[in-house]
Parts: C-alpha cells; sequence; structure tokens
C-alpha cells in the first residue's frame, strides 16, 4: 500500500461539481474548504488468462462502502464524507493533521444472493464483510477491498490560517475473491459438441467467510460444496482458501454421441489454492472414446460456432444470386451434396425449413466398398451453405460400416476422399416429403433487365429486379408444385375433370398428355414481374415470372395462385385459348387444389419464410 502525503495551502480551493450518492457519514454536498478526493479503480486479475476482466479504469460498483480510520485503527465519527458514483470518487471532509487509512469495500453484483451481511465497524479489527459457512456454492458477486494509508500535513500560509487542498488521488481496488476457470482442451472437435453436461465435485473446500476492516481473512466454511454444474458464461467465484489447504475435486464430463450412446468420464484435479485477486485455471485434456470416430458430429450451437453462410439472403450480392454457376438447382434434390478438392464437406439446401436429424454416409474406395457413417447434423438451417473439413483428412479413424464392421482408416489426403458418394438418411417427416419429388424442375435466376438496387425495381418492359426475397419464395412454390404433381390427389382430381382440359383448339387434352407435360424435366429461368404494365405473370417453356404478390399469396389467395398456374400453363406449352390459362384447369382445378391442400406440402406456410412482412420486398 501507498501513503499518500497532502499538504494544505491557505486561500487555494479546488471544488467539483457532482452527483452525490450518500453511503456513510452525511455532509456538504460536494468537496469544499478542508476536502480530500479520492479515486476508485478496479484492478484486474492477476494471471487471467481467459480475458474475461472487464475495464479496470473505473470502479463501476454497485455499492460501495467505505470508513476513515486513524493511526489507531478507530474509525472518526467526526468526518463528513460521501461517494460519487457518476465519476467513482469518494470525498472527505473534516480531517486535522495526522495519520489515517481509507478503507473501502465494494460490490459488484448481488450480494444478497451470496447472503453476504455488511456490518458496521468501529475499528479495523472488527468484521466487516461476512458469508454464512454453510453457503456451499460460489459466490454470485465479486468483492473488492482496499486500505490506503495517506497523511495529512497542514502548512501555515500567510494571514496565520491553514487550509486543507483537495488532491486527485488514485486507489486500487484488488478483489477479496479469487475466481477458478474450467478449460477443456479436446482431442475431436465433435466430441464437444457431443458434450451436454461439465459437472464439478469439490473434495476439499475450505474458504475463508469474513474479512475485517483491516483486510485479515478470517471465518472458515463448513467444507462442504454443492456440485457445481459448468457453463462458459459464468465466472465460478470463490472466498480465498484457507491458508495451507489444497483445492481438490472430480470434474464429470457427459456427453451424448449421435447414436444417442451416453458417456460419463471422471477426470479429476488439484489446484493448489485460491487467492484473492487472482484468476486460476483448471484446464482438463478430454480423453474419450469418440476421439477416434470419422463422424462430423454438428449440433445447432456448433453450426452458428462455424459462421456458415447462407445463400439466397436478403444481402446476397445479385452478381451470386442470378449467376447460374453458383445458384441453381433442382426440385428433386434440393439438399446438394459434395466433397471439395481439398477434403470439405460442402452442404447446400435450397430449403425454407429446417431439415432436423440428418445422417450423412459416405462410400469411398480408400477405406472400403460400404457406406459408413460421415457426418451427422442435429438440425440443417433453411438455406445453409456449409462448408467443413472431415477428421478424415486430419488424422487416423476407425469407422463402423453399414454392416457393423469396424474398421481402422489412415488420414486420408483430399484426393482420396474428393469422389465420395454421399447419401441421407433422416426420420424427419419433412425430408420424406421432399423425397417424394420424384420429377424435379430446375430453377435458376435472372433480372431480366431490371435492377433490384432502385426502390422501383429498376422496370424494363415488364420484368423488374428480382430480389432475394422473391427467390426463396420460388423454392417454395415449386418445390410444392412438382411435389403436388405426384400426389394421388392430385391425379385423380384431373381424371375426375377430363372433360375441363383442352387445348388451343379446344380439343381435348388426355389427363396422361397433361401429367407428362407436368412431370418432365424443366428447366427456367425464374424472375419478378412488373405489375404497373397490366401484366402480372409471364411465362414460357424456358421462363417464369409472376408478380410479387403472386410470390407472397400463393399458399392461401385463389386468385394469386391462378396467376401461378396461368404461366405453368404457359410453360406446358399452352396458349390463351386453352383450358391451361384463361380457363379451368389454371382458375378452378389446380389454384383450388393447391390453396385447399397446402398442409400437406412440403412448404405448408408463409410462417417460415414472413416474406409479406421483410423489409426487402417492393414497397
Amino acid at each position: 500500500m501507498k501513503r499518500i502525503t497532502i499538504f494544505a495551502l491557505i486561500g487555494l480551493l479546488f471544488m467539483v461539481s457532482c452527483t452525490n450518492d450518500d453511503i456513510m457519514n452525511s455532509g456538504n454536498t460536494g468537496p469544499g474548504h478542508g476536502s480530500i478526493r479520492f479515486r476508485l479503480k478496479k484492478s484486474a486479475y492477476i494471471g487471467d488468462i481467459n480475458s474475461r476482466t472487464e475495464s479496470v479504469n473505473t470502479g463501476d460498483y454497485d455499492k460501495v462502502f467505505f470508513y476513515i480510520a486513524d493511526s489507531d485503527g478507530d474509525i472518526m465519527t467526526t468526518v463528513h464524507a460521501k461517494y460519487n458514483a457518476l465519476t467513482s470518487e469518494i470525498y472527505a471532509e473534516g480531517l486535522h493533521e495526522g495519520d489515517y487509512n481509507l478503507l473501502v469495500l465494494a460490490i459488484k453484483g448481488d450480494e444478497t444472493a451470496d447472503r453476504a451481511e455488511i456490518n458496521e465497524i468501529s475499528c479495523m479489527d472488527d468484521e466487516w464483510l461476512a458469508f454464512p459457512s454453510d453457503l456451499h456454492k460460489p459466490l454470485e458477486a465479486e468483492y473488492f477491498y482496499s486500505c490506503t494509508p495517506f497523511t495529512v500535513r497542514l502548512v501555515p500560509a500567510e494571514g496565520g490560517s491553514t487550509e486543507v487542498i483537495s488532491i486527485d488521488s488514485e486507489v486500487t481496488q484488488d478483489r477479496i475473491v479469487g475466481r477458478l476457470d474450467f478449460n477443456f482442451v479436446y482431442n475431436n472437435r465433435y466430441v464437444r459438441n457431443a458434450t451436454v453436461e461439465k459437472r464439478v465435485r469439490l473434495a476439499e473446500s475450505k474458504f475463508y467467510t469474513s474479512i475485517t476492516g483491516g483486510g485479515a481473512f478470517t471465518g472458515e466454511s463448513d467444507g462442504i460444496m454443492d456440485d457445481i454444474v459448468l457453463r462458459e458464461d459464468i465466472p465460478y467465484l470463490f472466498m480465498p482458501t484457507i491458508a495451507g489447504t489444497v483445492l481438490k475435486g472430480d470434474i464429470f464430463h457427459t456427453s451424448v454421441s449421435y447414436l444417442d450412446e451416453k458417456t460419463v468420464l471422471d477426470f479429476n484435479f488439484d489446484q493448489q489454492e485460491v487467492l484473492p485477486n487472482h484468476a486460476h485455471t483448471v484446464s482438463t485434456a478430454v480423453k474419450h472414446p469418440d476421439d477416434i470416430s470419422p463422424v462430423m458430429y454438428i449440433t445447432a450451437d456448433a453450426y452458428r460456432a462455424g459462421n456458415h453462410a447462407r445463400i439466397l439472403d436478403d444481402d446476397e450480392p445479385v452478381s451470386v444470386y442470378t449467376n447460374r454457376s453458383q445458384r441453381t438447382f433442382n426440385t428433386a434434390k434440393p439438399l446438394q451434396l459434395s466433397i471439395t478438392d481439398d477434403g470439405r464437406l460442402h452442404m447446400r439446401f435450397y430449403s425454407p425449413r429446417v431439415l432436423y436429424g440428418v445422417t450423412v454416409r459416405a462410400r469411398i474406395a480408400a477405406v472400403d466398398d460400404e457406406y459408413f457413417d460421415f457426418a451427422y447434423f442435429d438440425s440443417i438451417p433453411a438455406f445453409c451453405d456449409f462448408y467443413e473439413s472431415s477428421p478424415l483428412v486430419e488424422k487416423g479413424t476407425m469407422c463402423r460400416t453399414e454392416s457393423g464392421r469396424i474398421i481402422n482408416v489412415p488420414a486420408l489426403d483430399a484426393a482420396a476422399i474428393a469422389g465420395a458418394e454421399l447419401k441421407v438418411l433422416s426420420s424427419d417427416p419433412y425430408w420424406a416429403k421432399l423425397q417424394e419429388i420424384k420429377h424435379g424442375w430446375t430453377l435458376y435466376w435472372g433480372l431480366f433487365g431490371g435492377d433490384p438496387s432502385r426502390e422501383d425495381g429498376g422496370p424494363v418492359g415488364n420484368w423488374m429486379g428480382i430480389r432475394p426475397v422473391h427467390c426463396r419464395e420460388s423454392v417454395a412454390f415449386f418445390l410444392n408444385f412438382t411435389y403436388m404433381i405426384d400426389m394421388d390427389e392430385h391425379e385423380a382430381i384431373l381424371h375426375e375433370n377430363a372433360g375441363k382440359l383442352y387445348d388451343d383448339n379446344k380439343q381435348p387434352v388426355k389427363v396422361e398428355e397433361v401429367l407428362a407435360k407436368m412431370r418432365r424435366g424443366q428447366t427456367l429461368q425464374v424472375g419478378l414481374v412488373y405489375p404497373g404494365n397490366g401484366v402480372i405473370g409471364l411465362g414460357s417453356p424456358s421462363v417464369y415470372g409472376a408478380y410479387e404478390r403472386g410470390w407472397f399469396e400463393h399458399y392461401s389467395n385463389r386468385y394469386a395462385c391462378s396467376v401461378m398456374f396461368h404461366e405453368l400453363g404457359h410453360v406446358m406449352g399452352y396458349g390463351h385459348s386453352s383450358s391451361f390459362t384463361y380457363g379451368p384447369w389454371a382458375e378452378e382445378l389446380m389454384n383450388n387444389f393447391y390453396v385447399d391442400n397446402i398442409g400437406k406440402m412440403p412448404i405448408d406456410s408463409p410462417a417460415y419464410l414472413k416474406s409479406a412482412s421483410n423489409p426487402h420486398k417492393y414497397n
């Protein structure tokens, strides 16, 4: 502790304007004659390798208690003092010549959660802060303490009178508590993803329970501590361990694999002591039976942490989403899987909905002629664009084949797995619906001269600039349409109304011909129609466009839906004199069937995309 000597000169006064919080003794509204000012500052944790300490420039406390003690250690009762929370400063007045100690106890957090007692003291030997001996848990608040000696010397000045000058003096507050950080080092990053609980059980936990006004640690806990379930976002704070004791314990690490197999590991740790204002790290090297597994286990948290991109996002550049080489898909294969040349799994999902519980299996010639589990996803986000390297190119692994054989696999180079055959398994009902799309249509997107950066879409003729919000809806509509064309109910309604199907010459069209045209492999460039010219849809065997309302309301608006099917009639090769445009196929059969059966479709609700409320739509 440093000693601060304060001298006084006649006629000199330092005034401060501030808002004061009464903490201890009442006094004047600010520093004045004979006043001293101290500014509180937090110290950093010693040994804080995890950089969890907040700014140490100011106090920023929730509560501050302080006393001034004389040279005998007795608390001064004639001093007026105030604490200014805005500036983290203490003002004291009424001191005479002599040696003193400024005692400060500060709290960050809720001390009631720790059942803390703050006592009034009359001397530095009194117990100031105390915790119950049977607390049995870490502390939730941080507690800071300082004892700063200072001396007041009065210097005679002209006129024979003396006055104390206010001098800025910085007081560093150290924490009474120590912090335990629990770090885990994994040999397989996917074991981290499988972790469901980390629990600490302290075998020896004797801590001090109190501190005196003079800073002496006293009291002793009963040695019992409840199990602590570890969370990464919570610091674990304790009073210092009793001198001469060693803190020991067990860490129970529980994981559940993608196969729902539970593994509990027990690791011992031996921490020498907990010191005040120190951050101690307990590091655990997790040796796990799944360390040699090749399976990429991707949980939702792991996916977010990987910062993976999404396709057709609102901020995706127009040069990307209208580039056919970068953005195109077939509705029968909305989940695109491949292994990149550098050995990464690439997954791209053209879907407005999340897919759950997905196992990816691989067959790699360099490994075996059977498929084996390659990756597992708790969930695959809508429109995901996932890239991640496989453990197969990082280290030797042990694979389980589909027939149950266990095979050792040395580390492979990227070329060895680049030609892998991949397949997907999932019990998600949504995946079952996607699998029922047998006759896929291929889509990509175009501007047709429009400009999506302009507020009006930069219309050119009957087109305007399509935006990602419309592209996503086109994915939804065509997934539903290509699912619908193989529904038994859809085929039945065509047969029941075969007399309403005719071409531009008013000649009957057989149901089989209609189904064949709907089910043939079609490739369309999709765009957004500008309705300002009175046109709300455009279609040909290679182009498909609809106005914004059509894209947003195809789920429930029968008129908007009839527009969508009118243009599909053109895609199938029919004109305006047929039943497939201005006629019963588009305006009676298909639009009503689609709306009435939307609950059976893969994308059964506009709630997945919420396009109508998207801020990037046109106004």
